[in-house]
């Protein structure tokens, strides 16, 4: 089961060796993200600090900076495993025999245990305070932002029109101890809410809750589809969520921060720049200002942050969880979809990678409009098409192809559309520009000349040398008795 909070998380990484608590005394001015950038670059633990000038409260940080971490935190063998979890929900079909209705009400059951589940009381309420963000070690990330930036929050909301609950991940530049700024950009659901708010919009920001239910916020999902309900489903058990002291919003009883407030209408503030995952300075722009009515935590609570910046930073890992927690929701829109990637250099949303089962003329092209209308892949900047037997997560095979096929003037698309607020590059802004690549093999019917055929060795050989090669012995070190050495039996391997 994965951590069911984030003190038992903290435990996991403890006895799997992914975690070093430092006691010496760190700044959250500049400091710790100095610090932070060099460990996620060089694949190194989370870091729990214990000390953190100006505040009591212990700060984890670069908790989902590995590949390893990441799967310790759905508990599974890998991120394909998750997206395997979801997709057998996804395509339940009515069932046709005993059997196939006793596993559909098995899938309807878990279905059913994962909606959140609302509790009288909570240690996220231990103790109830006056608001105050200084006593919180809020990092102040880069030397170009203007203040400190809450930075790993689960934002909640209602849609005020539906009453439907909102889940989000939005950075809050800190203004001063009862206010920060809400960076809900145009595409999110909370800009949505806010949009459709009456007087004054209810927000509860949490900080610290177990790793799946923290993931979950970050989640690109359909407005309808609860983060809770995800967190749940993901976790093999329902997420416990206890009402506000404040407001009417309820949040996870077992977090270890919670800010209760609101937005009024229509007030508005500079907030930014920011040192962003794009690796440069999002300009500074009006967004909403959120004023603190109430401060709860546990005791002794452990404030979690991240750091973004030039990729790689820990972000990457959270969106590699979302390019495989959510193919199978993608391939049921798009079918001939084989697989996908999302390069971590291209910042989420500056490539996508994809592999088709190509079935006819401008088939690619197709997909290639199919993405940019695909959720928040309709953001995407740029995208490479290539054909099933490409591996999208091998960037050198893909660039192989889109050297070797590309004909710029036949299979280079230039287009135009929606893109992400945060892309300074956009002639205009959150508009602009988007670039198709068909990578794919090119048939007659496409304007193309006789296709070669691929080189590829044949299937008998290849058995062959598997069976051949395997068959002798490893030879020992410095001996010449007819054997192989280790590393050749490695290489040969596939």
């Amino acid at each position: 089961m994965p951590a069911s909070d984030l003190r038992s998380w903290i435990d996991l990484l403890r006895r799997e060796n992914e975690l070093v608590e430092v006691e010496a005394e760190v700044d959250p001015h500049l400091e710790i993200t100095e610090i932070v950038d060099r460990t996620v670059k060089s694949c190194g633990p989370a870091l729990l600090f214990r000390h953190v000038k100006g505040s009591e409260h212990p700060l984890l940080i670069n908790q989902f900076g590995t590949e390893r971490r990441m799967c310790l935190a759905f508990g599974e063998p890998s991120l394909d495993a998750v997206g395997r979890k979801l997709e057998d929900v996804l395509e339940m079909q009515p069932p046709q025999g005993l059997v196939e209705k006793v596993k559909g009400l098995g899938k309807l059951k878990r279905l059913a245990d994962s909606m959140p589940k609302t509790v009288r009381s909570g240690a996220c309420q231990e103790l109830v305070l006056e608001p105050d963000l200084d006593a919180l070690p809020i990092q102040h990330c880069w030397p170009g932002d203007p203040a400190p930036f809450v930075t790993l929050p689960a934002v909640i909301t209602r849609d005020p029109r539906t009453g439907t609950r909102n889940v989000g991940m939005y950075r809050m530049q800190k203004i001063d101890a009862k206010t920060t700024f809400m960076h809900w950009q145009i595409h999110k659901d909370g800009a949505a809410d806010w949009r459709g708010m009456g007087d004054r919009l209810e927000v509860a920001v949490v900080l610290g809750c177990d790793p799946v239910t923290t993931y979950s916020a970050s989640a690109p999902l359909p407005k309808h589809i609860d983060e809770f309900m995800l967190a749940g489903f993901l976790r093999g058990e329902a997420v416990e969520l206890v009402k506000c002291k404040t407001i009417d919003l309820e949040v996870p009883a077992d977090s270890e921060i919670v800010l209760e407030g609101y937005i009024e209408k229509g007030e508005l503030g500079e907030e930014g720049p920011f040192g962003d995952h794009t690796g440069y300075y999002s300009p500074a722009e009006p967004f909403p200002i959120f004023h603190l009515t109430q401060m709860t935590m546990r005791r002794d609570a452990i404030y979690p942050s991240i750091v973004v910046g030039v990729p790689p930073a820990e972000d990457a890992w959270l969106g590699k969880a979302t390019e495989r927690i959510f193919l199978p929701a993608i391939r049921m829109t798009v079918p001939e979809i084989v697989d996908y990637d999302l390069p971590v250099a291209g910042a989420f949303h500056n490539c996508v990678i994809v592999s088709i089962n190509k079935g006819f003329p401008g088939h690619a092209k197709k997909v290639m409009h199919a993405i940019w209308g695909l959720g928040m892949l309709s953001l995407s900047k740029s995208v490479v098409v290539v054909e099933e037997f490409v591996d999208v997560h091998d960037y050198e095979q893909v660039f192989f192809h889109v050297c070797a096929n590309v004909d710029p003037g036949r299979d280079v698309m230039l287009s135009e559309g929606p893109l992400d607020q945060l892309d300074h590059s956009a002639a205009m802004y959150c508009y602009g520009g988007k670039l198709g690549i068909d990578a794919t093999h090119k048939w007659t019917s496409e304007g193309a000349r006789e296709w070669p055929e691929r080189i590829e060795m044949s299937a008998e050989v290849r058995d062959l040398v598997d069976r051949r090669w395997a068959e002798y012995a490893i030879e020992p070190e410095g001996a010449q008795n007819g054997g192989i050495s280790k590393v050749l039996r490695q290489t040969l391997r596939r």
